[in-house]
């Protein structure tokens, strides 16, 4: 649409904008994300991501409800905002926004084209040195918003916390865990040390440099609010390793983020007690997840003997 083009020019500089490749349709088709190649202007190309609500909205697990799709909507709303109003550096990058506006119900976000800056490749299994960049790259991003107000974003960060998962939660058939899921949910939003967290951290959202040695870039900011950094390491972790793996590298892991974290965080915080209390909440988010789940797809591969030893420390520490 001639709006849309005429912005993408706007804050371009560019004299011609033609649509490129799809990169990818937007979770049950809440739009799209496209590479729009320019001509003219000192950049080749952009990403835009194209929000447009449909009339009926598809949902893979079923779960097409009218509370799913306001949550879809504020997620697209949350995201402009993080874009239009927040910064990261170059230790945890993220693509630069150019342009986030609003037309009516449809939301265009022109973003810099990370495959331009060298953040070119996309992995679906990963080796150590880029699971660890990956974990640098969250230490980073927690150290730089620890203690910042989510201000515009989500109040509680994730996709999965419990205040939106009403109906998951009623679908659970674990009963001992949903009778103490509230409390978990609450020990986790009650910790001391709050950061911003990325809220969907999966590997799918990690671009990772051509060259190995530029690290990575972290995409799609629709969850992204306050909270425990050790959801998105939990979330993270999750993604990308099996239980045999979690089992033998998980505290390795753990060790080189709060490493990074500690050399990111410096003196503005008492980190002793910040990775007490983080090491700690490990295994509730851990837990926290791992019940979302049992209620939205009990069959996901996730759901695994790993995941369930974790929820049985921490049920036992409750009871």
């Amino acid at each position: 649409m001639q709006k849309y083009q005429d912005l993408i020019l706007q804050v371009t500089g560019a004299k011609a904008a033609r649509k490129g490749a799809k990169i990818q349709t937007l979770w049950s088709g809440y739009g799209e994300i496209t590479k729009i190649d320019l001509e003219g202007c000192d950049r080749p190309s952009v990403v835009v991501k194209h929000v447009k609500f449909p009339q009926e909205s598809s949902h893979p697990g079923g779960w097409n409800t009218d509370m799913s799709h306001q949550r879809k909507v504020r997620s697209y709303q949350v995201e402009t905002y993080w874009y239009q109003n927040y910064a990261t550096n170059e230790r945890c990058r993220i693509p630069v926004c150019l342009a986030a506006r609003s037309f009516g119900d449809e939301q265009v976000i022109v973003l810099e084209d990370l495959d331009v800056a060298g953040f070119d490749e996309r992995r679906d299994s990963v080796k150590d040195g880029e699971i660890r960049a990956c974990l640098s790259w969250l230490a980073n991003f927690h150290a730089l918003f620890l203690g910042v107000e989510p201000k515009g974003l989500w109040p509680i960060g994730t996709y999965w916390h419990l205040e939106t998962r009403p109906d998951e939660l009623e679908a659970m058939s674990d009963k001992q865990l949903k009778k103490f899921a509230g409390e978990i949910d609450r020990i986790l939003n009650n910790c001391q040390f709050k950061t911003i967290v990325h809220g969907d951290a999966k590997l799918a959202n990690f671009c990772f440099s051509g060259t190995g040695s530029g690290g990575v870039a972290a995409v799609d900011f629709q969850y992204v609010g306050g909270g425990c950094g050790m959801k998105d390491v939990i979330y993270f972790l999750g993604s990308c390793m099996n239980e045999k793996q979690c089992e033998k590298r998980v505290p390795e892991l753990l060790d080189y983020y709060f490493s990074e974290l500690r050399a990111a965080v410096g003196q503005q915080a008492n980190f002793k007690d910040l990775e007490a209390e983080w090491r700690d909440m490990f295994a509730y988010a851990w837990t926290d997840f791992h019940r979302f789940l049992l209620g939205w797809m009990p069959g996901h591969h996730k759901v695994n003997k790993y995941s369930r030893k974790l929820a049985q420390d921490v049920l036992s520490k409750l009871k």
